[in-house]
């Protein structure tokens, strides 16, 4: 049996034609959807969702792509556009009954929940984004040999074919490999959940590279379009983040400022996996941030 997150309840929720997502609610209370990251699945948030559900309805779900929720193929470049997976996002709120709700995403869930905050402002009410730039800003900061950590990006930007192989190839290496360099305390990411890891993401190349293969192409135009338009998030906006911006040369506030101007920016000392690596901080600032 794989993991869950205990005392949650697990369901599958049809939010497009032919789309549904698993999905994992507890708790009662103002909804509170949480976003997981790559590569995982909506287990990353068990330490925080059991205790956001105290005050909280708290859901969990499976990305499209990603885990046990549905993984379209990708006929024409935006089944897996974030723009397709925040109105995802949307519509299963909606059909749990939430109208409104506090959103928080992981890496590429965070990008999902920063694209829902852009296109649905009178939905999403709060928003956390943990250790993500926006998409046009992580293209332009990746520069000369310090991009060679975000290799993965460049591999699944390829059309597709390749990267599809390669990754298929050896998929528990190559998925390993982020889950063992992005943490700095291993006994995290006990062994049960290393292993749903590895297995969900094997089980789902195509769809998780089809998610990466948007943000070097439709996403970044969104992205674009955002920003000439002076489109920002005007709900308030909490990011947790390493410190990137020292590695790669850039200030990391500045330029989650222009994107949201109520912001409050937090350097964490924690690894990549920090919902898991530093629960209790998250949640902290999670609650801070509902509390604006």
């Amino acid at each position: 049996m794989a993991p869950t997150i205990p005392d949650f309840t697990y369901d599958r929720v049809t939010v497009a034609d032919g789309v549904a997502l698993n999905v994992a609610v507890g708790g009662s209370g103002s909804p509170v959807v949480l976003l997981h990251g790559f590569p995982q699945t909506h287990l990353m948030w068990r330490h925080v969702a059991a205790d956001l559900a105290a005050d909280h309805t708290v859901i969990c779900p499976d990305l499209r792509g990603y885990g046990d929720s549905d993984k379209p193929a990708d006929a024409d470049g935006t089944a897996y556009a974030k723009r397709t997976m925040a109105a995802d996002v949307v519509a299963l709120a909606r059909e749990l009954g939430h109208e409104r709700f506090a959103l928080a995403g992981h890496d590429r869930g965070a990008l999902v929940a920063i694209r829902a905050g852009l296109d649905h402002p009178e939905t999403v009410t709060h928003l956390a984004a943990l250790d993500v730039l926006p998409t046009l800003d992580m293209w332009d900061v990746l520069h000369g040999t310090t991009a060679a950590v975000g290799f993965h990006l460049y591999l699944m930007a390829q059309e597709p074919g390749l990267p599809e192989q390669l990754i298929g190839a050896a998929p528990d290496a190559f998925f390993g490999h982020f889950l063992d360099i992005w943490t700095r305390n291993p006994q995290a990411l006990p062994a049960d959940v290393r292993a749903a890891y590895l297995k969900a993401s094997r089980e789902a190349v195509p769809s998780i590279v089809a998610d990466y293969r948007a943000s070097a192409g439709i996403d970044v135009e969104h992205d674009r379009a955002d920003r000439e338009r002076g489109n920002r998030l005007g709900m308030p906006v909490t990011v947790l983040q390493q410190d990137w911006g020292a590695a790669l040369g850039y200030d990391a506030t500045a330029l989650w400022r222009a994107w949201a101007p109520d912001l409050r920016h937090v350097t964490v000392g924690c690894g990549h996996f920090m919902a898991e690596e530093a629960p209790e901080e998250v949640s902290g600032a999670l609650r801070d941030l509902l509390a604006r």
